[in-house]
């Protein structure tokens, strides 16, 4: 295998692939279409079962200018060291035995059912990817709003666009990798934190009074680890709607440059209302950040050579920082 397969270079997708389990397979790509997060992030075996142990660099040695028979002063890197958490997401299913034997295939009629809670816990995830907050509910991991390194305007890693009030938006500029920002699952997990369980038909209730349905019990174990701050670049306090404070792809550029790699392995994250206005930006004969590729067969927005992810957990109604 080359060097840059690895595991902590894979996506969830390409992942599941190697396992050679078609019911992983089946769930990561539900997952893939419908959170576009999954499709660059990469997704890498914690060390801890319930938790990941990071250790971030918070200083380095800086060097002597010495002289003829002076010495040099003995110097260390400073780390410190930051658990990731492991949130644990799932939800169990039940489909009426007698309305799924009425379908000429029950089989495949169970999977529509099922898929509809596969995309609800993409959704789910995705919330807490970008606003899950262990202060207020232990279970989640912290999403990236409410770290410290980006929850308030003053922070070295925001650029603030000007807005006020709650009807804001932000982008996120991500770069991925090993050693800057990845998705996490547990260690010893075959099936990279994802996977459903048939548990046949069973006895449940609609509240009050039994009846027969066929149960599957699906689980998503997973958390966000980021090694440098740095990595991370919020363009926070963008007004959704209106002519001023809005969207300036000047910022977008400067987000990418205070990046450590510049925006190399990068990814960027907005909602619909910003795609929008990116693609509105795109039909400009003059521009020169924006061009359009199709790698995968489907067109696909790149601004400065950074792929353009479509994210709609990311709100437009955000409260200004």
């Amino acid at each position: 295998m080359a060097e840059l397969e690895t595991a902590g270079q894979l996506t969830l997708i390409e992942l599941a692939k190697r396992t050679n389990n078609s019911e992983i397979m089946d769930i990561a790509e539900v997952l893939d279409k419908t959170n576009e997060i999954f499709k660059d992030m990469p997704l890498v075996e914690a060390n801890q079962p319930t938790s990941h142990v990071i250790s971030q660099r918070t200083a380095l040695p800086s060097g002597t200018w010495r002289q003829i028979n002076a010495g040099v002063a003995y110097e260390s890197s400073q780390t410190k060291q930051v658990v990731e958490p492991i949130g644990m997401l799932e939800s169990f299913s039940k489909c009426d035995e007698a309305l799924a034997l009425l379908s000429r295939n029950p089989a495949r009629f169970r999977w529509t059912e099922d898929k509809a809670f596969i995309e609800g816990l993409a959704q789910t995830f995705a919330t807490a990817f970008f606003y899950g907050d262990t202060a207020t509910v232990p279970e989640k991991f912290n999403g990236l709003s409410v770290r410290a390194a980006y929850d308030a305007a003053a922070d070295t890693y925001v650029i603030d666009e000007g807005g006020s009030g709650s009807d804001c938006t932000s982008i996120w500029v991500v770069e991925v990798g090993e050693n800057k920002v990845h998705l996490v699952y547990p260690s010893g997990s075959r099936s990279m934190g994802i996977g459903s369980e048939d548990m046949g038909i069973q006895l449940v209730t609609d509240g009050t009074n039994p009846f027969r349905a066929f149960v599957t019990h699906f689980v998503l174990r997973i958390g966000l680890a980021i090694h440098d701050d740095k990595a991370v670049q919020r363009i926070a306090s963008i007004e959704s709607a209106g002519s001023s404070n809005i969207f300036d792809p000047d910022n977008l550029v400067k987000a990418i440059n205070l990046l450590p790699g510049m925006g190399q392995g990068a990814v960027i994250y907005c909602n619909k209302t910003i795609r929008s206005q990116m693609d509105i930006n795109v039909m400009d004969k003059t521009n020169v950040y924006y061009t359009i590729r199709e790698p995968y067969g489907e067109p696909l927005l790149y601004f400065r050579g950074v792929p353009v992810r479509t994210c709609e957990a990311i709100l437009d109604t955000e409260t200004a920082l």
